[in-house]
């Protein structure tokens, strides 16, 4: 490993080594306090030395890294392939492409996958849930765990931010379920007289609701 000092005065490390025959030279990287330090730089020398010694070539993955991050694909460009591709009912499409586009595509659209964490997520659900719109903010989360699942599928090797935030960190719902009284029950059935409607459902009417029983259910005769 040695160093290069450019006329700007920046300082680079660099390491020259033989692979298969063949000299090739590593750019470990810049030196300086918001750059590499020496320690850093020792670090990056051993993980070279290991890469060269299992007959890989350092300088060669450095490029092809930097290939695939030039080419790699921002999160709108996944975002359609997936609504394109993946399966569902047209009007979970109508429902996920609307919170997609108002909630979460303006806050996505350029950023390449590695550059979206967990905070950015809770950012967005939060954002949503302030508005008043709690259940919004969960299918916002649905919607980008499953486009980062799509995108890790097709090959990208990325963490998917979707499986550090729970739906139970966005919000939490209590079931609204109202059981009807005998009252009710009779007023129901007796308006089904009154009603134009199947006659599977209006056989109901001839069932009459008597009482409850222990368990909370209806004792009911014909």
């Amino acid at each position: 490993m040695y160093l290069v000092v450019r006329p700007s005065g920046a300082i680079t490390f660099r390491y020259d080594y033989r692979l298969n025959s063949r000299r090739e030279t590593l750019t470990l990287g810049q030196y300086g306090p918001a750059d590499l330090s020496l320690a850093r730089a020792r670090e990056k020398l051993i993980d070279a030395k290991r890469a060269i010694q299992e007959g890989r070539s350092p300088a060669q993955e450095k490029q092809c890294a930097k290939r695939r991050i030039k080419q790699a694909q921002n999160f709108s460009e996944f975002g359609e392939r997936w609504f394109l591709e993946a399966r569902m009912a047209d009007s979970t499409r109508s429902m996920r492409r609307a919170i997609y586009e108002r909630d979460i595509l303006p806050k996505f659209r350029n950023r390449l996958l590695t550059e979206i964490s967990a905070d950015d997520l809770r950012a967005i659900c939060a954002k949503v849930k302030e508005r008043g719109a709690p259940a919004t903010a969960v299918h916002a989360r649905d919607i980008v765990k499953l486009i980062f699942a799509f995108a890790i599928l097709h090959g990208e090797k990325v963490a998917n931010p979707g499986d550090e935030v729970g739906p139970a960190s966005i919000a939490t719902f209590v079931p609204k379920d109202h059981a009807l009284s005998p009252s009710e029950i009779r007023i129901l059935l007796g308006q089904l007289e009154h009603v134009s409607t199947l006659p599977t459902i209006r056989m109901l009417s001839g069932t009459r609701w008597i009482s409850r029983t222990p368990s909370g259910r209806f004792r009911k005769s014909a």
